[in-house]
């Protein structure tokens, strides 16, 4: 039995793989921007004394680690609705991502802070720096820059995570290429375009990220 691969086949809808690409660009941009927000906001409850919020927040980090990602997608767009919290599709998509990269990303900031010699602190208490002041100015940046590849790692876990939401009619890449495969029965040929688009997307997301990375927080390392 001779299979024919018709790649051409798949012309006419390219538009529609390329909206697809672009919602999960948008999609990764928003998440990774709040995740990180997230995670430096985690990290620095969890870096302190600790106290009832760094308990809670460790109790979040532990229940998302621990639990798959569509799990928590679902009980976004179902469960909550029963609290009478309704969400659209890309609302809960954002939502659960944010959550999920928080979640990683607290823990990940958090190691980079714990191996900060206590002299920064006591320096910093010298020259007059309130704690918030110290946390930002003397202690974030390093800290970061320790942990960036690791983190900007996660972000791209994140990113190919994002395919789930299909599951939720969400009109990202994973989403077209379903629709496209269940339009044309080119099962092969749109996965493998899919998979190229997603690799592309990747090594693209993890290069922006490291030269951002190397800009803004000055590190030659990274």
């Amino acid at each position: 039995m001779t299979t024919q691969l018709d790649f051409a086949a798949l012309l006419p809808f390219w538009p529609a793989l390329l909206a697809g690409l672009w919602t999960t660009i948008v999609l990764t941009f928003w998440a990774t921007l709040g995740g990180i927000a997230v995670g430096v906001t985690g990290a620095a409850l969890r870096s302190g004394k600790a106290s009832v919020l760094s308990h809670i927040w460790g109790g979040y980090v532990e229940l998302i680690r621990n639990t798959p990602f569509v799990v928590q997608l679902f009980f976004i767009v179902f469960g909550l609705p029963s609290l009478g919290l309704r969400l659209n599709a890309g609302q809960a998509a954002l939502i659960a991502m944010i959550v999920n990269l928080g979640a990683y990303s607290t823990e990940i900031i958090r190691a980079g802070i714990q191996v900060t010699p206590k002299g920064q602190w006591e320096a910093a208490r010298v020259l007059g720096l309130s704690r918030g002041q110290t946390f930002l100015r003397v202690i974030l940046p390093p800290s970061l820059k320790r942990v960036f590849p690791a983190l900007v790692s996660q972000c791209v876990i994140v990113m190919l995570g994002s395919s789930v939401v299909s599951q939720v009619s969400y009109e990202e890449l994973t989403f077209q290429a379903n629709l496209i495969q269940s339009r044309t029965f080119l099962s092969f040929e749109v996965y493998v375009v899919t998979t190229i688009l997603y690799l592309l997307l990747s090594l693209a997301m993890r290069q922006v990220l490291l030269v951002a990375g190397r800009k803004w927080l000055g590190s030659d390392g990274l």
